[in-house]
């Protein structure tokens, strides 16, 4: 049977990894997992209750294609709450996670063929998916100088149809600021070039409260998700803001693409958006661990990295260390029992002298993690 060309893509790589540690646990290893972008901890009790409560009660048949309107009316309020921004719930799009939202909105806004810009080192999946619709990723290669964000002046020469952007992003965790997150929409909205900002890490902030595109301008698509800060990977549901011209065309595109999200995930995303305690409790956690991190990592010989701002990642360049980012992940995982991500995954020029450290895990995890790391280095720069 034939294959499309669209259908050629990329292995994501860190699900290679996690299946490479999968393995070794079922051989009866311990091993820390420090690879996956995924919180250890469950959705919160009270969204895990409404969920119960709900089976009851409810058939959890389909909902309409943009959200059930209490969830979508909430998502609202949270922009009030978080930022000052009073956003209709009209123009709230519930979706079947962030992947969802990024099929829409690039299905929405791009023809075959369209350049879309993304930075480098960035999310994997941003180029594959635009792959597979017909359009073609402009990698933009960022620097440690304007911490691995996009600049304007990276986007004069380009003639870019849309720019993705992620702030936190991943993997670096770095953030833009509101005068950089400025000057990037002001660039491509005189350059007639539409504009995606991906803040699924909101919430995951340290020293400074990140950044809504929609704090700048209504005439951007916003992409968030109960995965990260909600702890709700597996439930798979997210949302979209879009501008409310391109409201029913998105519900077209959801209505054939979708039917609908999830109903069961967005009863219990519905609860947790009111779990500010469990979640602030979940943010100590992280605060921690980046804390030992950022303290643990160059002991083991990891000093060169970019410290996150948000999210719950190092990036780390081990260019002096080795370029075959994946053997050396393969020989951690099997040396010392810990699995990692190589930069391969996030930037392919550069990723071969990169790695993506996450400390989504327990503090325990964590800790025991380093001083297994400080073990292996030790050993490798011996050996």
């Amino acid at each position: 049977m034939r294959n499309s060309s669209r259908s050629d893509v990329d292995a994501f790589i860190v699900m290679d990894v996690m299946e490479a540690a999968r393995a070794a646990e079922a051989e009866g290893r311990h091993i820390i997992h420090m690879e996956v972008g995924q919180p250890s901890t469950a959705a919160p009790v009270a969204a895990r209750t409404a969920l119960v409560d709900a089976m009851e009660t409810n058939a959890l048949g389909y909902t309409v294609a943009l959200g059930i309107p209490e969830l979508r009316t909430r998502i609202a309020q949270l922009y009030q709450d978080w930022y000052g921004v009073e956003i209709s719930p009209e123009r709230i799009v519930v979706t079947s996670g962030s992947s969802g939202a990024f099929i829409l909105a690039f299905s929405a806004l791009f023809d075959s063929g369209a350049r879309v810009g993304i930075g480098e080192p960035g999310y994997p999946s941003y180029r594959q998916i635009l792959h597979a619709l017909g359009m073609e990723t402009v990698g933009i290669q960022t620097s440690e100088e304007a911490r691995f964000q996009p600049t304007p002046s990276d986007l004069q020469t380009l003639a870019l149809d849309g720019l993705m952007v992620a702030s936190p992003a991943n993997p670096s965790g770095t953030m833009l600021g509101f005068d950089e997150l400025k000057a990037l929409i002001d660039a491509c909205q005189a350059a007639g070039t539409s504009f995606i900002s991906d803040e699924i890490y909101h919430g995951i902030e340290y020293e400074a409260k990140a950044v809504t595109a929609l704090e700048i301008s209504d005439d951007v698509y916003v992409i968030n998700s109960f995965s990260k800060y909600f702890s709700m990977t597996g439930w798979r549901i997210g949302w979209m803001v879009v501008p409310q011209d391109h409201v029913r065309r998105i519900e077209r595109l959801a209505q054939n693409m979708f039917i609908c999200p999830p109903h069961a995930s967005q009863v219990a995303a519905l609860a947790a958006l009111d779990c500010s305690d469990d979640l602030q409790a979940n943010l100590e956690v992280y605060t921690e661990n980046r804390r030992l991190m950022l303290e643990g990592l160059p002991k083991a010989g990891f000093d060169r990295i970019a410290p996150p701002d948000g999210a719950f990642y190092v990036y780390a360049d081990i260019s002096h260390i080795t370029n075959d980012s994946l053997a050396f992940c393969k020989r951690i995982l099997d040396e010392a029992g810990i699995a990692v991500t190589p930069g391969l995954d996030f930037d392919k020029e550069r990723g071969g002298g990169t790695l993506r450290f996450s400390y989504a895990q327990s503090t325990e995890d964590i800790r025991e993690g380093l001083k297994r790391l400080e073990v292996f280095m030790e050993e490798f720069q011996n050996g």
